[in-house]
């Protein structure tokens, strides 16, 4: 007979985990509490990524393959010890989400069916100014990982140019991400201009290579530098989240002298608790130093002034944006009325 729950320790804390038999990812075989003992196991790295950030949870009841939802507001009956952080929504609309503020929350993430971990780049103490710049390269079809090594390995050269000092991850997909720590001065807004200053100038540098462009029919066979991301309300998966896939792969910290040796595949559940063991967290010293936006902001302003580049659309729930251009794809644009 199956057990009904399992308690696994994390951090000095002992979680629940009922129905521990379940399979979360069944392609693979990973129960409940496979994942969650995962989790345990990767415990300073994943809160280091997650620490007083508030989450945005895609869980699936049921496993890989049943019904799933993004939770971006607490659940009401939280322990105790899970607590919240207050956001402000791009409608203007405020509300509670999960905040991690001790590893175990993780590991509750999982009793409540979680497979993805999203963190918002800001910290409980100030949720309006993002602590972290974030870089999303995205293939494009026609494009692989591959290629988004080679995009992300242009970025790296740009942050050095510039004084900054960028860490990089798997995205759990073909994709990766490129961070860097901030001093919480900055906008949402501000820090969004940021990443197009600089994803523009990737392009320049590299047009058979990198595209900037918001609409999928102008992107070509080349890595979209997915801006949006650093819109509020818009959040990659945390470094050692698992992601909805069917072997339960990991967005997966590297250095950037191992990048051009991986594959996003070789990232899994099952495969990071002994590479962690071995090789030690990528960003174990991400936290180091805190940078400014200055440089990147100048960048825009040149953008803007002598190159006549402005803001480019936001995603399309977002309320029309101050200078922001219509939220139409070129090929419809002669039938939209001014």
């Amino acid at each position: 007979m199956a057990s009904s729950e399992a308690h696994v320790d994390v951090a000095g804390r002992s979680v629940r985990i009922s129905s521990p038999d379940k399979l979360s990812f069944p392609e693979a075989g990973i129960t409940k509490l496979d994942l969650a003992t995962y989790y345990a196991s990767v415990a300073e790295g994943v809160f280091r990524a997650l620490a007083g950030r508030p989450v945005a949870l895609n869980r699936f009841p049921d496993g890989l393959g049943g019904a799933s939802f993004y939770m971006k507001h607490a659940p009401k009956g939280l322990p105790d010890w899970v607590q919240t952080a207050r956001v402000t929504f791009p409608s203007g609309r405020t509300g509670d989400e999960v905040c991690v503020t001790e590893a175990a929350t993780v590991v509750w993430a999982v009793q409540m069916g979680a497979l993805e971990l999203h963190p918002w780049p800001v910290r409980r103490s100030d949720t309006d100014h993002p602590d972290e710049l974030r870089v999303d390269f995205d293939p494009q079809p026609g494009t692989g990982f591959a290629q988004a090594v080679e995009a992300a390995g242009e970025a790296k050269a740009l942050c050095d140019e510039l004084g900054l000092t960028p860490y990089v991850k798997t995205s759990g997909g073909r994709g990766l991400h490129v961070l860097v720590r901030l001093e919480p001065r900055w906008t949402f807004i501000e820090a969004r201009r940021a990443v197009i200053a600089f994803a523009r100038e990737l392009e320049r540098r590299r047009p058979d290579l990198v595209t900037t462009s918001w609409w999928k029919e102008e992107r070509g066979e080349r890595i979209f530098v997915d801006f949006n991301q650093m819109a509020r309300d818009r959040m990659l998966a945390a470094a050692y989240s698992t992601r909805a896939h069917p072997t339960a792969t990991v967005s997966m910290p590297v250095r950037w002298t191992e990048l051009s040796d991986v594959e996003p595949e070789d990232f899994t559940a099952r495969t990071v608790p002994p590479l962690l063991a071995e090789r030690g967290d990528a960003h174990a010293d991400i936290d180091a130093a805190a940078f400014t936006l200055d440089a990147l902001l100048e960048m825009a302003e040149v953008d803007e002034r002598d190159r006549g580049l402005g803001d480019m659309p936001y995603p399309p729930d977002f309320p029309k944006m101050p200078g922001e251009p219509k939220r139409v794809q070129p090929s419809k644009a002669r039938h939209v009325p001014e």
